[in-house]
């Protein structure tokens, strides 16, 4: 599993916007800023529909207040999947990015096995990325949010 202090792997990372389907390098997508990267098992699943992006959502405004130039959601869905949650849950503020083969979350050691339920997923997490190294990372224990909580990342910036 990736460590604080690592850089973050070479990956594509897929967003579907307004100009059609956009693939980003993650070397590029994340050099020269400060990011909030959260992942979430699933779009449009409980807990990650009810809380973890809507806490980011209401609290974008003040998290970017304290440097960070981008907050983006990953998970491992398409990216039609991820322009949707975020057109539905008015997510304007976040990048909705897709890890559509799970390669990126692989990667990063962060993969579960959900067998028939979706099969391979991110497990729930925040980071912190400065200039494409990891400086923050909370991982959640299994069926747990607490510490990848938009409110846990705020108070840690």
């Amino acid at each position: 599993m990736i460590q604080q202090g690592q850089p973050l792997p070479s990956a594509t990372l897929g967003q579907l916007t307004a100009d059609g389907m956009v693939n980003h390098q993650t070397d590029e997508l994340f050099a020269n800023k400060k990011v909030v990267l959260f992942a979430v098992p699933g779009a449009f699943t409980p807990t990650c529909s009810a809380s973890h992006l809507p806490g980011f959502i209401v609290l974008a405004d003040q998290i970017k207040a304290k440097g960070v130039d981008m907050i983006a959601c990953v998970s491992v869905n398409d990216a039609f999947v991820m322009k949707a949650w975020g057109e539905a849950q008015n997510a304007s503020e976040i990048m909705m990015l897709a890890d559509g083969d799970a390669s990126f979350t692989k990667a990063l050691g962060l993969e579960m096995d959900t067998a028939a339920f979706g099969g391979v997923r991110s497990k729930r997490y925040a980071m912190v990325i400065e200039n494409g190294v990891v400086t923050q990372l909370n991982v959640e224990a299994p069926k747990q949010f607490e510490v990848s909580s938009a409110e846990a990342v705020l108070a840690s910036l």
